[in-house]
């Protein structure tokens, strides 16, 4: 539940953070900024395409690295000047979200399945996919009003991303080693579904 929140808030942010950027950073206006917008759409359709084909169900928590990667690229932006580099990092950006964001919702489906039914797992989860993108955004406004430069906002966010993911990781490390998890379901006993 806590990648996607983050994933979910992090991307609403990140849009706001990419104008902002792309005006400093690389003189765009409003509308040629929102094609950079457009570039990371393309770059998670991409992730996600690649996600769906080659990782598992079983094997979705091995993706959890990704998230601090995200979060590493954000603060990479500091220093791209040129587009060519700005649609090579905005792609790659995207593919990565793209390719977390697919296991885990995978992950957070079955398992919301088994504890609660899935019409309300998908409730909850929703609740709290908005709750993260208004917190996130209320700590980009923040930043904002106490005047803070794009790269400091861009190295606090990314450190944010990064940071929170590290947290999920070791925490997932926790209830592995204690077996306080709910297990996946094992390869010989997925099913695949009828044509």
């Amino acid at each position: 539940m806590a990648t996607t929140t983050l994933f979910w808030g992090a991307g609403a942010t990140l849009q706001f953070i990419v104008i902002d950027w792309a005006a400093t950073h690389l003189c765009y206006n409003l509308s040629r900024a929102s094609y950079l917008q457009g570039v990371v759409a393309v770059g998670i359709a991409l992730g996600a395409g690649l996600a769906a084909r080659l990782v598992s169900l079983r094997s979705a928590v091995k993706v959890l690295p990704l998230g601090i990667m995200m979060g590493l690229g954000v603060i990479a932006m500091i220093g791209v000047k040129k587009l060519d580099g700005a649609v090579i990092l905005m792609t790659g950006i995207g593919a990565l979200a793209g390719f977390f964001v697919v296991p885990m919702n995978a992950v957070l489906q079955h398992r919301g399945h088994v504890l609660m039914g899935a019409g309300h797992s998908i409730a909850v989860q929703n609740f709290n996919e908005n709750i993260g993108v208004l917190v996130m955004l209320a700590f980009y406004a923040l930043l904002v009003y106490l005047g803070l430069s794009t790269n400091t906002v861009i190295l606090l966010f990314g450190l944010l991303v990064a940071g929170v993911m590290a947290l999920v990781m070791w925490r997932h490390r926790i209830n592995a080693t204690t077996g306080d998890m709910i297990p996946l379901p094992s390869a010989e006993r997925v099913k695949p579904s009828p044509p």
